[in-house]
């Protein structure tokens, strides 16, 4: 049977506790477990799944989604994706690893065939895969559209795209918002916008480049650092009347694989330290920052 999900932290330790005295008893008392790594949260570490700790790694599923993971030539990953998987290492005195996938599904659908552990994402919280998985929030976003410069008919606002083409990746929170945007359009008298679902982000900004779409939607931090690093984009971000939201996003475990209560306490302590402060500051995210983690942001009880 799977253990439920949404543990009490207080429990953490004797869930440890129970973990390494059952590990025990089934191999004549002899530990088959390493203790906690030196500078890592030794709570912490026993009350991660024995599979893991046996490991000794977290498999991190990631799509290419600058500025969240980037993908060097020589396969080498940079990010907020990296800089988080790094602090968490060090708190859960294990090492991550990122297994590269081709869109948010294949992420997904990994976890619960166990072959990622984690996706961090972000991706928004809805109560559909929250039946699956365990969620930790840790930012919020606005939708922003890349739109490239110097073209026959500049974009100078989200409602400038109102009967134009937008490039989105597949189920994404963008695929939403842009839904909303194209509600506006038409509440306003305009016509839709069409959207085109593709696999990732350099897919959607090939279809803006090309001209098969009018621009690529993405969250405001990839837009600031698209712009940053290519001045041949610049980007509208969608407002509260345009239907923009700023939801919550989160890094997703399956509810089976029982990580979800280990990786919320550690996240309430890389905001207690300090470093969850100072990677999101600099990454210029400081807008889009959340008070405190939130795990299970709105799943039932």
């Amino acid at each position: 049977m799977r253990p439920s999900s949404g543990l009490p932290r207080s429990t953490l330790v004797v869930l440890a506790a129970a973990a390494l005295a059952l590990t025990g008893c089934g191999s004549g008392g002899a530990e088959t477990i390493q203790p906690a790594p030196p500078g890592s949260n030794a709570a912490l570490y026993d009350a991660l799944p024995e599979s893991v700790r046996e490991a000794g790694v977290i498999r991190f599923a990631g799509d290419s989604h600058p500025p969240y993971r980037t993908v060097g030539p020589d396969g080498s990953i940079t990010g907020i994706d990296k800089d988080f998987q790094d602090a968490l290492s060090r708190i859960l005195g294990v090492r991550t690893e990122t297994i590269i996938v081709d869109s948010l599904p294949a992420a997904l659908q990994g976890m619960l065939s166990d072959r990622y552990d984690v996706f961090n994402g972000p991706v928004k919280v809805t109560a559909a895969r929250q039946k699956q998985f365990d969620t930790v929030t840790w930012m919020t976003a606005r939708t922003s559209y890349a739109v490239p410069v110097n073209t026959a008919e500049p974009i100078t606002t989200a409602d400038a795209l109102c009967g134009k083409s937008v490039a989105v990746v597949t189920a994404s929170i963008v695929e939403d918002q842009l839904d909303q945007l194209s509600a506006h359009c038409e509440r306003t008298g305009r016509a839709p916008v069409a959207s085109i679902a593709l696999a990732d982000t350099n897919a959607t900004l090939l279809a803006a480049r090309s001209g098969r779409a009018a621009a690529a939607g993405m969250t405001q931090a990839a837009a600031i650092d698209l712009v940053a690093k290519d001045d041949t984009y610049d980007y509208v971000v969608q407002t509260e009347q345009q239907g923009a939201t700023a939801d919550k996003l989160a890094l997703y475990t399956a509810e089976f694989s029982r990580l979800g209560p280990v990786l919320d306490e550690a996240f309430q302590q890389l905001f207690a330290d300090g470093t969850y402060q100072r990677i999101m500051h600099e990454w210029g995210l400081d807008d889009a920052t959340v008070p405190a983690p939130e795990y299970n942001a709105g799943k039932p009880a």
